[in-house]
Order: structure tokens, then C-alpha cells, then sequence
């Protein structure tokens, strides 16, 4: 096995070259996939629509080729899921990533073209791999298996007779993988794949748990549960007790901070490292490549263009839009893409704040939907989720789950609030204490809320209920929402989703 370990490593730092040069030459790579995906797209329906024939530089496509939401650009998508091809993108597409993004009712159908699924999604796989094994030369990573956690699949609802497939971007990848890369993985592929995901974790436990796992990859929240489980089964204090070797968890989805402390009562190793990635199913966009940062690395010749709208514009009928050579360090911007997978312009909904342009990293900000703004606080996942990490450390607490909307004001008076439903793995001691805290440090990142809890000016203090264990995983059976990509909204203007689980708090 050693062998082997030596030599795998050997191959993916082959990589590390062409990291490299997108790094210290972004603008131009960018410009190239820009004039790839142009190629590609401009004898399409969709390029013969809105004139790519005719585009000669980014200023021609922006005035040639709104920007679209899933709404305005589902026409196309559903015409591609009823059979018909070069309608978006100039190879055939038989493969649909199926996401809610949120635990809304209507489910989005992202277009994976081959290019997409080797220059993009199995590219940032490999680009994941070569960072880590780079960074840490001494890993024994392939001496073992990774465990993959993955979603499952279905028919094409549109197009159920026709030959395309539709499921969570993890199942359409490891669907698709190579031979040698389901060898190193655990568990079965039938069992990663399963629907029923109660009956699906205590699979994966029993196949996993006596496997030499070196590696996870997975959504923490999953992740706790499949080693929660094994744990039981093998009767064991931590999951080192299980698997020695492990080294490395690669994780994404949903920001890792509140996790961390459990992870380390999990795996309670100094030498077990993590390692965040941003992937989703319309592409792999950022890989923390540096050990002690994390910040993420923009990832630029994945066959993606990308462009970005300043989040005070966001609102605007016609917003600025800018491009990667313009966009400024600390400014909050909501992405815009095009894709070797078949979307134009389109807007993925997440937001992010740059760190760097030399090389380009950033760190995720938030969602243009997933927000509380009720009083002109503009506070956002990254305040909400640094708050809240910073209350439960302090507490010697640990978060498993929460959200939050606006109590808005009332006939009587009475000042607005946050409202906040947490679900703990180890409760505080004191709730009052944490919910303090928690004010403290959102009045600490965000002046915005600050102002407005100025003297209770505009906001009292936040209102916190303890949830029961488990609340948020009944909330989302309930819904048929349990599994895959679907996630319990972190922050909302509407207390839809926070009325709902505190009927089921009472």
C-alpha cells in the first residue's frame, strides 16, 4: 500500500503546476474559457437567440444576454429534460443535478454536460486531492478508502421514458465515476445511493465501519449522524477507536464553524485536518488551499465564467454587473455564471466577499435570499453563523442545528427582534448567557444590527428556544424534505419556517 500511496500522490501533484498558473495569470484564463464557452454555445438555440455569433468581447455579451434566475431560465432546462439537444450547450446533456437549494416547495433541475462532469466537478475532486496531499506530503491518504456520503437518483420527471437521469449532484458524480475511483471509495455504490436515508446511514454504518478509512467527504450534518451511529455499533468513545487512519475531512454545503468543536470531540486527533470546499450542482468553484486559512481559492479554468453583482445592487431593475478583473476586496457580491454545463448568466444565489486578488480567494458570505433585513440590519449567514460559534465556545456548548427570523413590530409598541431556534448537541448551562453572547457578537461583526440594538433603539435583545434533539430532522421528514441537497434555512425575512417548527417546539 505504500506503494500505491507514493504513487497516487506522485500523480496529483501534477497537478499543483496548473494551479499555479491560473493563479498568477487569472484574467487571462478567464478571458480563454470566456472565448471557449462562447465556441461552444453560439450555434445553440439558445446562442442563436441572444447573438454569441455575433459577441466579440465581455461588453458585447453583457449587452447581448441577460441575466437570469432559475424562473426565467427554466423554459430552456425544461426543453433539454424533454429530449431536445443543442438547446443550451452543443453536446448532448443526460444528466440533471436536482437542488432546492433551501427547503422550498419547487425542486431546480441543473443541466450536467460531459464537460461539465470532467473539466469541473471530477477537476475539482482531483484539484481537492492534489491541494491536500501537497500541503501535507506526509499523508498516507490513498493507503485507505474515502467515505463518500451520497444522494440518490430518479427518472427524469419531464422525460421519464428517455435515457436522462436526474438526482443530487453527489449521486450524478459518483454515478459517473472511474473504476479505479469507486475502488477507493466506500461504501457500495447501491448502498451510497439509496433513497431511504434512516435506512441508508445504518447501511453505511455496517459496510463502513470496519473499513480503513483514511478519508471522508460529505455535509457535516450527515456526517455527524453516520459517525454517531457507527459509534454505537462499535461500542467505541471516538471514532479513532474505529478508523486509526483517518486524517482528513473534506467538507461543504453548509459552513463548518458551529461543527467544529463536535468534530473534535468525534475525532479528537491534532493531526486530523479539514479541509472546506465549495461545490454545488452547477459547479466546483472554491477549494481551501491553504492549511491555516480559511479562505477559499477561486477555482478558474474549470470552464466557468464568472461575473458578480455588488449586493447593493442587487435590487436594482438593472444592476451593475462587473466582471473578475474589477471586483474589490471586502465588497459583498452575489455570483453570476456561465457554465460548460449549459447556464448563461446565471445566478446562483449565494454571495461572497473577497479576500484577496492576488491570487483570487474569498469566503462565502451568505445567500441573496437567505437574509434578515426586517429593520435595516442586513444581517446575513456569515454574521449569524460567526455569532452563533462564537456564543456556543464560550458556553462549551455545541450547535447542531438553527434558524432564525424577525419578531416585527406590533400595534403596541413594542420593538422588533431576531428570534432565534437552536438546536443543541451539548446544551449551555445558562441560555440567557448564550443568547447574550450571541447578541454580543452579532452587535460585534454587523455595525448595522449594532445601530439598530443601540439602547434597544429599534431591537431588543434576542428571543432563543432551546429545541429538542433531533426538532430539525423531524421539521424536514415532515416536509418530505429529509436528505440530498436540502438544507434547514439558516436566516429568512418571513417567519414561514420559524413558525412552523415552533408549533412543533409547543
Amino acid at each position: 500500500m505504500e506503494v500505491i500511496n507514493s504513487f497516487m500522490t506522485w500523480i496529483f501533484k501534477n497537478r499543483i503546476g496548473q494551479i499555479e498558473n491560473f493563479k498568477q495569470n487569472p484574467i487571462q484564463v478567464q478571458e480563454a474559457t470566456f472565448q471557449e464557452l462562447l465556441e461552444s454555445g453560439k450555434r445553440t438555440e439558445f446562442g442563436k437567440l441572444y447573438g454569441l455569433e455575433q459577441v466579440k468581447s465581455y461588453s458585447d455579451f453583457a449587452k447581448n444576454v441577460p441575466v437570469f434566475d432559475y424562473e426565467s431560465f427554466k423554459p430552456f432546462i425544461e426543453k433539454t429534460m424533454q429530449g431536445k439537444q443543442n438547446v443550451i450547450w452543443n453536446s448532448d446533456i443526460e444528466w440533471f443535478a436536482k437542488s432546492s437549494g433551501t427547503t422550498g416547495s419547487r425542486s431546480k433541475y441543473i443541466p450536467v454536460s460531459e464537460e461539465s462532469l470532467e473539466e469541473c466537478h471530477y477537476k475539482g475532486g482531483k484539484d481537492m486531492v492534489s491541494l491536500y496531499v501537497s500541503n501535507y506530503p506526509d499523508s498516507k491518504l490513498f493507503t485507505g478508502k474515502s467515505l463518500t456520503i451520497g444522494g440518490t437518483l430518479e427518472k427524469n420527471p419531464l422525460n421519464p421514458q428517455g435515457t436522462a437521469k436526474a438526482g443530487d449532484v453527489s449521486a450524478v458524480i459518483m454515478q459517473n465515476l472511474p473504476i479505479w475511483a469507486q475502488f477507493a471509495r466506500t461504501p457500495s455504490l447501491e448502498t451510497a445511493l439509496m433513497g431511504e436515508w434512516e435506512a441508508k446511514i445504518e447501511k453505511m454504518a455496517q459496510e463502513t465501519m470496519n473499513e480503513n478509512v483514511t478519508c471522508i467527504a460529505g455535509v457535516p450534518t450527515w456526517t455527524i449522524v453516520l459517525l454517531r451511529r457507527i459509534l454505537e455499533l462499535k461500542k467505541a468513545k471516538n471514532i479513532l477507536e474505529v478508523w486509526p487512519n483517518l486524517e482528513i475531512f473534506f467538507h461543504g454545503a453548509v459552513a463548518f464553524g458551529p461543527y467544529r468543536s463536535l468534530f473534535k470531540e468525534l475525532i479528537p486527533s491534532e493531526k486530523m485536518h479539514y479541509m472546506e470546499t465549495y461545490n454545488a450542482s452547477e459547479g466546483f468553484f472554491g477549494i481551501q488551499d491553504q492549511p491555516n486559512s480559511d479562505e477559499l481559492l477561486l477555482l478558474l479554468d474549470y470552464g466557468i465564467f464568472y461575473e458578480f453583482i455588488p449586493m447593493e445592487e442587487w435590487e436594482k431593475e438593472n444592476p451593475n454587473v462587473v466582471s473578475l478583473k474589477d471586483v474589490e476586496v471586502g465588497q459583498n457580491y452575489a455570483m453570476i455564471i456561465t457554465t460548460n454545463g449549459g447556464l448563461w448568466r446565471y445566478k446562483i444565489g449565494d454571495t461572497l466577499k473577497f479576500t484577496s486578488i492576488s491570487p483570487y480567494r474569498f469566503r462565502i458570505s451568505g445567500r441573496t435570499k437567505h437574509f434578515i433585513n426586517a429593520f435595516g440590519e442586513e444581517v446575513i449567514v456569515e454574521n449569524a453563523e460567526a455569532a452563533i460559534q462564537f456564543a456556543a465556545e464560550s458556553t462549551n456548548s455545541t450547535i447542531a442545528n438553527f434558524t432564525a427570523a424577525p419578531v416585527y413590530f406590533e400595534g403596541n409598541g413594542s420593538n422588533g427582534a431576531h428570534e432565534w431556534i437552536v438546536e443543541f448537541r451539548t446544551p449551555p448551562s445558562d441560555l440567557s448567557q448564550f443568547t447574550e453572547l450571541l447578541d454580543q457578537q452579532l452587535r460585534q461583526v454587523n455595525s448595522d444590527y449594532d445601530a439598530k440594538r443601540y439602547k434597544n433603539l429599534a431591537l431588543k435583545m434576542p428571543i432563543v428556544h432551546q429545541a429538542p434533539e433531533g426538532l430539525f430532522e423531524s421539521w424536514l421528514r415532515k416536509k418530505g424534505k429529509l436528505g440530498g441537497q436540502h438544507k434547514v434555512p439558516r436566516l429568512s425575512n418571513s417567519r414561514e419556517y420559524l413558525e412552523e417548527i415552533l408549533e412543533m417546539v409547543k
